[in-house]
């Protein structure tokens, strides 16, 4: 970003996850730098959880987690003098499936966070990225 101040730049943040064994998940955070039109990087983070947990759980926990490494860099950016750039959180739910319930709760609480948010089939961020990971 500071080799290119001029260029257009999406910060994405996603989390995906996916049972590895009985109990036992695998999330994985991402963090999406998208230069407009000149591709971009992207930077991950797994923690796994051992403990039985439900699809809703799952859902919250996996929005919590991209809320956490969101106001992370947005301390990083305030520490450097960057200020000028807004964060879209993409979670991994959508119209389709078990989690369609969910959109209005999860999607509230991301915005009401102060964050743009974006569901499948736009939320690459989770659903491509991050997943390709878990």
């Amino acid at each position: 970003m500071a080799q290119d101040k001029k260029a257009r730049y999406e910060i994405i943040v996603g989390t995906d996850s996916q049972k590895i064994k009985k109990d036992v998940y695998d999330y994985v955070s991402a963090l999406i730098v998208h230069r407009v039109g000149f591709g971009g990087i992207y930077f991950w983070k797994r923690q796994i959880i051992d403990r039985k947990i439900s699809l809703r759980e799952r859902i919250y926990q996996e929005a919590t987690m991209s809320l956490e490494t969101s106001e992370n860099f947005i301390n990083f950016f305030k520490v450097n003098g960057i200020s000028r750039y807004n964060i879209q959180i993409h979670v991994d739910i959508g119209h389709n499936g078990e989690t369609r319930d969910m959109i209005t709760e999860v999607v509230g609480m991301i915005r009401g966070s102060g964050y743009d948010v974006k569901i499948k089939p736009d939320s690459y961020g989770a659903s491509k990225v991050a997943d390709r990971y878990t």
